[in-house]
């Protein structure tokens, strides 16, 4: 093909490779993905794989990413698991004879693509964002063109900056809010973020596809997913978007992806630290402030390492909100998904991860689900009574239409005030079958100054998944009916919620669902600051006033900023927030943390909601049913 493009009638110097040969994902940065690279470094890039052929991106003399490595990264990365499989794992690839479409009429097609795409890129200038490759397919010659997202980790092209104390530091500044009742800069729709971008079959910088679930009765849900190997497993991660049409569901699938995938790994950092907690003492996170496994968890599988406090360990530098410096924080901590399983002494969560179109709103919201889930499983692991909380004194007509569609459907919505050491609004959902049947429960959470907001981020959780709840358990119910006899066989993140499709799992949310009566207002969950402001027009003072709560409490809040080069050119920040000492969500009965940590035990006293101290023996026997 190559030779054939160069006999075109174009002046155009071409430098035509295969996809699909060698392993682009684990080529080093003195290796080229292809020995053509070094032959014609500033010819225009054409890749060829089955009856397609992908033409750039176009050299450029004012960028230097994404480059063509970025394509073949991006490529590979969307494959099937079993082409992936073969390609990263197999014996190396060898051709099975010769390649049909290297014809002259496909040389042709090729060439005009490239001299078109040429010639107008001297008169068109280069995108604001990321520049477009172009898929020709050679049984059709139908042309499709596609937005190339740089890789962050491109061995090529990648630029990661150290991560340092200095560049640890963060300033919180100005955020206004761009309505009353949100707490958000600006609206969804004003984010530059084009969902074929992330979404396509040849360079998706998240998912070759995004499944519209059109059957949903609830929301108008999407999800995607992408792959991320460790070792000889390729593990599927899925995000997803739940609103109120399919195209804002898109987009803020693609906010949840992209946040997703900045948080399980370091992208667009260098790390530099590595040493033991002895070593560095209080300008570190101890991870067991945070919660180990327990001893018999460590026995009982072997290859997971305890930690040790003069065990070397990798760190990465976040931002002490109390102690206003830096701090040492573990990388796997902060970083869920870190290569090196025999590191790994925890497996962390996505938890206290957010995004935000600033470091205000995403340390905010990052900030809600560290104090949203440990008020969760403080209440259901200490089998706490919460007073319970009338829809229908929500203000919001969106609200109380969904609690009546849930009734439709058999569920009936109901919702408890769950604030237990701090006065931020918390608010559980449930949605329980009114025959207690088959699908017989499912359970949501939400946190924030407005309480009205909590309740309907709680409630879109058991909007989700009530209408779907049969459907998925009964494709599962012999599984699911040995993991409520045997919680040791509940294993992971899906396995948690589904389990209580089950009937029999009832018994174990009696302390919540029994019927006390009485009732709570939404009303009644504000938390007015202290010149009776419930909130403020600048989302800084929201923040701060929530920060102050939890300091005040004795706790540090630690941010780490994970945000990416791409996500900085949409406008975007990510962040983790780690509350040392707040008990942390875990998936799998044998991986609960909470169980061993004192605040499980003192917190329901400090808070003036027993009398003591809590004994193992209170504890809730079943495991959490968090989605």
């Amino acid at each position: 093909m190559a030779e054939l493009i160069r006999r075109g009638p174009h002046d155009v110097q071409v430098r035509v490779t295969a996809l699909g040969l060698r392993d682009a994902l684990a080529a080093g940065p003195e290796e080229p993905d292809d020995p053509a690279d070094r032959a014609a470094p500033g010819a225009v890039p054409v890749r060829v794989y089955g009856r397609q052929v992908i033409v750039g991106p176009l050299p450029s003399a004012t960028r230097e990413r994404p480059c063509p490595r970025c394509l073949a990264r991006r490529w590979q990365a969307v494959r099937s698991p079993q082409l992936r499989d073969a390609l990263e794992l197999g014996s190396g690839t060898r051709a099975a004879g010769p390649w049909p479409y290297a014809t002259p009429f496909a040389a042709d097609a090729v060439a005009a693509l490239v001299a078109g795409l040429v010639a107008a890129a001297g008169v068109r200038p280069e995108p604001d964002a990321f520049p477009d490759v172009h898929l020709i397919d050679l049984n059709t010659l139908m042309v499709r063109h596609y937005a190339l997202i740089p890789d962050p980790e491109c061995p090529s092209c990648g630029r990661p900056e150290p991560d340092t104390a200095e560049g640890a530091v963060l300033t919180l500044g100005p955020a206004p809010k761009y309505r009353p009742g949100v707490f958000r800069l600006r609206p969804l729709r004003d984010y530059a973020i084009n969902v074929p971008d992330f979404v396509n079959p040849v360079c998706g910088a998240l998912s070759p596809s995004i499944v519209h679930d059109v059957a949903s009765t609830s929301t108008a849900a999407t999800m995607g997913w992408f792959s991320m190997r460790a070792g000889d497993y390729l593990r599927q991660i899925y995000w997803g978007g739940h609103g109120d049409n399919l195209a804002d569901s898109a987009r803020i699938g693609i906010m949840e992806g992209v946040e997703r995938y900045a948080g399980m790994r370091v992208r667009g950092k260098a790390t530099t630290v590595t040493g033991t907690l002895a070593e560095f003492g209080a300008d570190a996170v101890d991870p067991r402030e945070t919660g180990l496994y327990s001893d018999a968890f460590y026995r009982d599988n072997p290859w997971v390492k305890p930690f040790s406090p003069t065990g070397a360990i990798s760190w990465v530098w976040g931002y002490s909100l109390r102690d206003h410096r830096p701090r040492l924080v573990p990388e796997i901590l902060t970083y869920y998904h870190t290569p090196g399983l025999e590191r790994r002494f925890v497996q962390e969560s996505s938890s206290g991860c957010a995004s935000g179109g600033c470091l205000e709103e995403a340390v905010y919201f990052g900030l809600m689900e560290a104090v949203e889930r440990d008020a969760f499983l403080l209440a259901w692991y200490g089998q706490q009574e919460l007073p319970e909380i009338d829809p229908a004194t929500s203000d919001r007509a969106t609200t109380r239409h969904m609690v009546d569609r849930l009734a439709m459907y058999g569920y009936r919505a109901r919702f408890f005030d769950t604030r237990i050491s701090f006065p931020i609004p918390v608010v559980t959902a449930v949605a329980e079958r009114f025959d207690r049947g088959f699908g017989r429960m499912c359970f949501g959470a939400g946190a924030g100054l407005d309480p009205e907001s909590a309740l309907d981020s709680a409630l879109c959780e058991i909007a989700t998944d009530a209408v779907k709840l049969r459907e998925r358990a009964g494709r599962e119910e012999p599984a699911l009916r040995a993991m409520a006899e045997d919680f040791s066989q509940v294993r992971d993140l899906h396995q948690h919620p589904l389990v209580y499709g089950i009937p029999e799992m009832g018994e174990h949310a009696a302390f919540l669902l029994g019927e006390r009566g009485g009732y709570s207002s939404v009303d009644d969950l504000w938390w007015p600051d202290a010149q009776g402001a419930r909130v403020s027009a600048d989302l800084r003072d929201d923040l701060e006033r929530c920060v102050s709560a939890v300091t005040g409490a004795g706790f540090d809040i630690v941010v780490v900023d994970q945000t990416m080069p791409e996500q900085r050119t949409l406008g975007l920040r990510t962040v983790k927030v780690l509350v040392p000492g707040l008990l942390p969500i875990d998936f799998g009965w044998s991986r609960q943390r909470a169980l061993g940590m004192p605040r499980l035990r003192s917190a329901l006293r400090e808070a003036g909601l027993r009398e003591r101290d809590l004994e193992p023996a209170d504890f809730n026997p079943a495991p959490h049913p968090f989605p």
